[in-house]
């Protein structure tokens, strides 16, 4: 059972498209004219359409009355409708006076949530930010809450702003003024923030046991259970009714004991606060976490203390575990804002940008690292579910909802059953009127037939694939939090996979180091490749290994390394020593200035006095930052006589250091060497230095821009990131089922396209092509030309380890096949950033044919997944967690390898950190998927048998006795709906999807098919008995008599029929391709073979003669279902409507397929923009470069 909170939600079409502005207007020229009564908001990853509404007295007053006079049943119907609870209430307003707000989000899910005031609460007044930093009071505000979050109205902007945006201009020179001043807030100003803000706790409000009841209870299908046993009872079907009654508040009861388990489990999860020393006006005072406000300035722990809200940190450093909310364990540095920032003080404070200076709630303090007599101090930013784990916690409340076409065909179906059940009603009520029956025996028997042909019982049969998939995901350490999305992962036909942690091992084994010659006079080169970083053996390569053992991130915590996997290594290859307190005898400068104290690296102690000075004290780091691709640090000699002597080194990616460095200092030859490491897939790091001349002062508070410029190269550092073992194995299983395969990674473009070649993503015998662009050369329209290279294999080997003539056939298949391209291209970052800012009318095309996404920031990754969703595609996303979290959430199904056995990250969580989790979940989605088709067709088909034989018995005034009922209903029907889903999943990955329409021709053929071959067969039992020597026919009791169902054609209809239940349950339990044979279910098996051997009646004669009618409709059901509805239907016309789409692009009903239809064949559409004259014309500015790059 899902976890979801709700707040009055019901689905409907939006008016208009959400877009990316954060604030805007619509006007209605409706019946409010020009009044702003529609407006849009987007806040974090939410975009809201908001509807202003005002209760209206007289349409009060008829809705009290409907209510009383209905008992009830109105409000309980607007109850389910919402969006007519708001209308029989309410009109359209402005949202200044506005009651109640209609929140409809960019899912088409709506909520009404009552517009409420805050006034002066006990002396401290409401107050509202001003945009500098600082806050005003004012009278009073208004707002709404909404998942959470408070949406506070701003009538000098006539808008809505959630909370969390209120402090979205902050400048950064407010911070600087802040941590000059000395003090922090004065008690008044806390009380009035709090007004605004609310305390800064992320609760799991428990719902009281009796509301949890109340909220089951009143749900449609408990109703209908109530209705169907006040007809039962009042019909004197007592026993049965009794079950059921047992059975529903059983069912109730395991409902909310999970509902509860879930509210616990995720309160127990998020909810936390401690104890925290925050500088108030009157000084540093000690309070609960719930206490803090934004604004608050607190001191950070120096060990193990867990943030309890999104902080700026002002001064020191901050080493952090952010695992709760990336699934990343390697600890992370945070800088100071302060004197620290790279932007003008100008310049508003941005969650993006600024990233590397905020402490998240819910991530470890690991280590602070303080200045000499002084403690690291932070400023609240954010609080409660405005936090980033308060939106990650919001997510999980409030899950996106599954758009299925299964869902909604379920509930076609339901009303089809519906209408079939008023046919019934309506021929129940002829035939027992024409026969002068009592008016409440025409009313019992009636709508005794609603309840027959709309099982109540099919919405939570449709569940038991869902809960037995996930119970056998979690045996293989395969965590679910939300079960909904199980059964989409049956549909998903694209995987994308991130590189590094995913498709290849975690470290990277270092390979050769390519120093610049120091020697060089006039054309600098590189020297030869070492194996090994011994300065003492590689004199040239000395200041190189130097710039290794400096430039890290690294820390120490309990006398351990930790920090980023690939610094480690770097550094543990340099055999030097980390230690993290200064010199005793340090500089007089660094004494007198507050600095922090720098770590220090000193070399192995036989290289001293061989050149190499003894330590280096790291005064300055410059963090990692994906977008920059680089991090640097300013080193010195704390021994040195001038203190003002450093060096700047910088590590990154060899294009970002290529754009830094003096191009005097670069090999001629660099780019081709870059090259030729990445095609091999080795992943390179450029090196790079620049000597500086500054005191320790400036040293600390200059902007990175101002010295990460003209750089000398030292070299390159060529590292193996190994392919895991289990990689190739599952890419190619995914290849052969036709699930597409996408790389999107932060690596090199070259690398990222050879380690697609090498595990499969990229096939051997297909065209690859790198999509590039040059700044340098624009068309007509001021656009970067785009060019074109071919990749060319540089090996021979087939991707799957299979000789040449099996991959052969497997490829042409491939081609063969209308949803494959005969092609793939590799995509870079920035090029993707280009193509989606100046060739919009591409982006379909490519991402529908590029499988290789290389240098990609992690909200491209989002942005990818989004397109690949926008053209119809169902999306898997598989990553480690580090800068996976944005696409995780985007997709269908969010795969994290993590070893937590819960990440708030990803609807699923693989605690076996590689990629054999995929096709386990694509399996069990597809096995759930088949699972719930089965049931549904089982219980269609049962309530449709069992409507057939009660019309005939009603023929004849009778009906099936209490304790029949109760056999077929009871043991044949509820056991085998429970036990249907313990068929597990196949063990191989069939190369065609499962359907998802429930409402296909072949779904609805076999319903048909079966109820009339059931039907035929019962009439024909039917009328043998009337033909029997010995039948005796029904009485009807006299007057007041008490009514004997009994019969003979009842007897028979009741034998015949519940060997149909059996033979129902037998051909809808499909094995393979998608579940293994019903043999391997013990537990079905078991209680179709009890319920076939059991006698439930008394011995009759020629009864083997209705076993043997029953044989034979089982075979001819047998028959139906595999030769004509899966061989003619599902085999034979699925090869026409494939040939069909080849032919005809117009019969596709996915975009993809249509896309691929016209381009995947042959790159033709890009020949298209490679002509010179089209440029000029403004067509295209396409450019095929003569070069083949071999990889």
């Amino acid at each position: 059972m899902s976890f979801i909170y709700e707040e009055n939600i019901e689905r409907r079409p939006l008016l208009a498209d959400a877009n990316s502005d954060s604030y805007q207007s619509l006007l209605d020229d409706g019946e409010m004219g020009h009044d702003r009564h529609v407006l849009k908001v987007h806040t974090g990853d939410e975009f809201l359409e908001l509807y202003a509404y005002r209760f209206v007295k007289a349409k009060t007053v008829l809705y009290y009355a409907l209510s009383i006079c209905t008992l009830g049943i109105f409000r309980l119907l607007l109850h389910w409708k919402p969006d007519w609870y708001i209308k029989v209430r309410a009109t359209r307003c402005a949202h200044d006076v506005a009651q109640y707000i209609n929140v409809i989000d960019e899912h088409n899910v709506e909520a009404f949530r009552p517009v409420r005031v805050h006034t002066k609460e006990n002396g401290a007044s409401p107050t509202l930010p001003k945009g500098d930093g600082t806050m005003k009071k004012v009278d009073y505000i208004r707002y709404f809450t909404f998942r959470k979050l408070k949406y506070i109205w701003k009538t000098e902007v006539d808008e809505w702003v959630s909370s969390a945006d209120l402090d979205s201009h902050i400048p950064i020179k407010h911070f600087q003024s802040v941590l000059e001043s000395g003090t922090g807030l004065t008690e008044d100003e806390v009380q009035c923030r709090r007004v605004t803000y609310g305390s800064n706790l992320i609760d799991v409000k428990l719902k009281p046991i009796l509301v949890l009841i109340f909220i089951e209870a009143i749900s449609p299908f408990y109703i209908f259970q109530v209705f169907s046993v006040s007809i039962w009872f009042s019909d004197k079907y007592e026993y049965y009714a009794s079950i059921i009654v047992i059975m529903s508040v059983m069912s109730i009861a395991i409902d909310v004991y999970q509902t509860r388990s879930q509210e616990k489990k995720l309160r127990s999860m998020v909810q936390s606060s401690n104890e925290v020393d925050v500088l108030r006006a009157d000084g540093v005072k000690t309070i609960n976490s719930e206490e803090l406000v934004p604004g608050d300035v607190f001191l950070v722990p120096a060990h193990g203390g867990l943030m309890q809200c999104d902080a700026v940190l002002m001064n020191g450093t901050a080493i952090v575990n952010e695992s709760m909310l990336t699934g990343e364990s390697v600890p992370i540095t945070k800088v100071a804002l302060t004197g620290a920032q790279d932007d003008d003080e100008d310049e508003c404070f941005s969650f993006e940008k600024h990233s590397k200076h905020i402490l998240y709630c819910g991530t470890l303090i690991l280590q602070t690292r303080y200045y000499h007599g002084k403690q690291v101090k932070a400023v609240v930013l954010r609080t409660a579910y405005s936090t980033l784990k308060g939106q990650l916690v919001r997510s999980i409340m409030y899950p996106k909802p599954i758009d299925f076409r299964f869902t909604k065909d379920l509930f076609r179906f339901v009303a089809f059953l519906f209408f079939i059940a008023l046919f019934g009603f309506a021929y129940t009520i002829a035939i027992m009127a024409q026969r002068g029956e009592s008016l409440h025996r025409i009313i019992v028997r009636s709508l005794d037939i609603i309840t027959i042909v709309v099982p109540p019982a099919l919405p939570a049969a449709m569940s038991v694939g869902i809960i037995n998939s996930n119970l056998r995901l979690r045996k293989k350490e395969i965590y679910c939090i939300s079960p909904s999305t199980i059964n989409t992962c049956g549909a998903i036909n694209v995987c994308c996979f991130d590189k590094t942690g995913t498709l290849t091992e975690d470290g990277l084994d270092f390979q050769t180091l390519r120093a610049v010659d120091p020697s060089f006079e006039e054309t600098p080169v590189f020297t030869e490749e070492k194996a090994v970083m011994d300065p003492a053996d590689l004199p040239s390569e000395g200041e190189l290994i130097t710039a290794i053992a400096t430039c890290h991130s690294l820390t120490k915590i309990n006398g351990e390394l930790h920090g980023d996997p690939l610094d480690l290594i770097l550094f543990n290859q340099t055999g030097w020593a980390l230690v993290e307190s200064v010199n005793d005898e340090e500089d007089s400068e660094l004494q007198l200035f507050d600095n922090i104290q720098p770590t220090v690296v000193r070399p192995p102690a036989q290289l001293e006095g061989s050149g190499f000075i003894k330590e280096y004290s790291i005064i300055r780091q410059f963090t990692f930052s994906s977008s920059l691709q680089r991090m640097s640090v300013i080193v010195s000699n704390p021994r040195d006589d001038s203190a003002h002597d450093m060096t700047l080194y910088c590590k990154g990616s060899p294009e970002m250091i290529l754009s830094l460095c003096d191009p005097a200092t670069v090999p001629s030859n660099y780019t081709n060497q870059v090259d030729l490491y990445a095609q091999h897939g080795y992943r390179l790091i450029s090196i790079a230095k620049r000597k500086l001349e500054m005191n320790y002062v400036k040293a600390s508070k200059i902007s990175r821009n101002l010295v990460e410029t003209e750089l000398t190269l030292l070299g390159l550092i060529v590292l193996e990131n190994r392919v895991k073992p289990v990689t190739l194995g599952v890419i190619n299983q995914l290849n052969r089922a036709h699930i597409r395969t996408v790389m999107v990674t932060g690596d090199n473009l070259l690398t990222a396209q050879s380690v697609a070649r090498e595990c499969g993503i990229i096939r051997p015998n297909k065209l690859a092509f790198l999509v590039e662009h040059r700044n340098d050369v624009v068309d007509v329209k001021g656009r970067p030309l785009l060019t074109l290279r071919q990749a060319v294999s540089s090996s021979e080997k087939t991707a799957d380890g299979e000789n040449e003539a099996e991959s052969d056939v497997s490829v042409e298949t491939a081609r063969r096949h209308y949803l494959e391209s005969c092609y793939q291209l590799s995509i870079s970052g920035p090029t993707f950033a280009v193509i989606t800012h100046s060739y919009p009318e591409l982006l379909d095309q490519l991402v529908s044919v590029c499988d290789v996404f290389a240098r990609m920031a992690p909200d491209q990754k989002q942005q990818l997944i989004n397109h690949l969703q926008g053209i119809d595609y169902t999306v898997a996303m598989c990553g480690d967690g580090a800068n996976d979290c944005a696409a995780l959430k985007a997709a269908h199904a969010g795969i994290s390898l993590s070893d937590a056995e819960a990440s708030i990250a990803a609807p699923f969580t693989s605690r076996i950190a590689d990629i054999r989790c995929v096709p386990t979940v694509i399996r069990e989605g597809r096995a759930a998927l088949v699972t719930s088709f089965g049931v549904f067709k089982y219980m269609a088909g049962y309530s449709l048998t069992q409507f057939s034989s009660i019309m005939l018995l009603y023929w004849i005034s009778t009906n099936l006795t209490d304790f029949q009922f109760l056999y077929i209903d009871l043991f044949l029907i509820t056991l085998v709906a429970v036990f249907f889903g313990n068929t597990p999943a196949s063990d191989q990955l069939s190369s065609t999807p499962p359907p998802t329409r429930l409402l296909s021709l072949a779904s609805v053929i076999s319903v048909c098919g079966q109820l009339a071959i059931m039907a035929v067969t019962q009439l024909f039992v039917f009328i043998w008995v009337t033909w029997q020597p010995w039948f005796v026919p029904y009485a009807v009791p006299a007057g007041d008599e008490e009514e004997d169902k009994r019969s003979m054609q009842g007897t028979a209809l009741f034998c015949t029929t519940t060997l149909q239940y059996i033979t129902l349950a037998l051909i809808n339990s499909k094995g393979e391709p998608y579940r293994k044979a019903i043999f391997f279910n013990l537990p079905l098996c078991l209680t179709l073979v009890v319920v076939t051997l059991y006698d439930p009646i008394p011995y009759f004669e020629n009864r083997l003669f209705l076993v043997f009618v029953a044989l034979i409709c089982a075979v001819v059901s047998y028959l139906f279902q595999y030769a004509v509805v899966e061989f003619l239907i599902l085999e034979l016309r699925e090869k026409w409507l494939r040939h069909r789409r080849i032919r005809d692009p117009q019969a596709n009903h996915e975009k993809f397929e249509r896309l691929l239809f016209d381009i995947g064949q042959e790159p033709a559409w890009l020949r298209a923009y490679t002509k010179p004259q089209q440029a000029e014309n403004g067509k295209g500015s396409w450019a095929v470069v003569d070069q083949t790059t071999r990889v």
